[in-house]
């Protein structure tokens, strides 16, 4: 059985999206999900998201780990000082850097106004999938580049999906799906 981790991002919660129907796949399939609600995911700081995480650590080893946007972000931080390493990480809709949108730069401050160490990062993950859109009206497709690159994976561009989120008709996710079930 693997552990997968399913984490939000700014303003959102594990009820939203794409990701009930991702959790309940998944356990369909035998595997054990967490999708925690972050705290003050309006106004959200990476160190209360880091110690309302703490508690899950000891399921993290060799299990597979899926953020969306900001969650991104808090998982490259989190994967960055583990231990012991995740099997993969999904990267949906992620981003590394300020998105030049005065709105939610203030609010995702402290998640990337960070180096992030990309060879722990790397040392501490065995596969990296990074899944952008042609047209995030949010994340810049660049934000996705630099992901990859960093990751030394390839990026995977999803045509004309958006931030591949409820607003864009994402409540399910079959493609992920599908790569992820090539992990368990």
């Amino acid at each position: 059985m693997t552990n997968v981790f399913i984490i939000h991002g700014i303003g959102g919660s594990p009820s939203e999206n794409w990701f009930p129907w991702l959790k309940d796949g998944l356990e369909k399939l035998g595997s054990r999900v967490f999708a925690p609600q972050l705290p003050d995911s309006e106004n959200p700081k990476l160190e209360r998201w880091l110690c309302a995480f703490e508690k899950y650590k000891p399921q993290l080893e060799n299990s597979i780990v899926v953020g969306h946007s900001l969650g991104v972000a808090f998982l490259l931080t989190v994967i960055e000082r583990l231990d012991k390493p995740v099997k993969a990480a999904f990267f949906v809709a992620g981003f590394t850097k300020p998105l030049n949108n005065p709105d939610f730069d203030e609010l995702i401050g402290t998640f990337v106004e960070k180096q992030f160490d990309w060879n722990e990062v790397r040392r501490n993950c065995r596969k990296f999938y990074v899944i952008n859109s042609d047209n995030d009206p949010y994340v810049p497709l660049e934000q996705g580049r630099n992901i990859a690159k960093n990751l030394k994976t390839e990026l995977i561009v999803l045509k004309n999906a958006d931030h591949m989120n409820e607003e864009a008709g994402f409540t399910k996710f079959d493609f992920l799906l599908e790569k992820i079930k090539g992990e368990l």
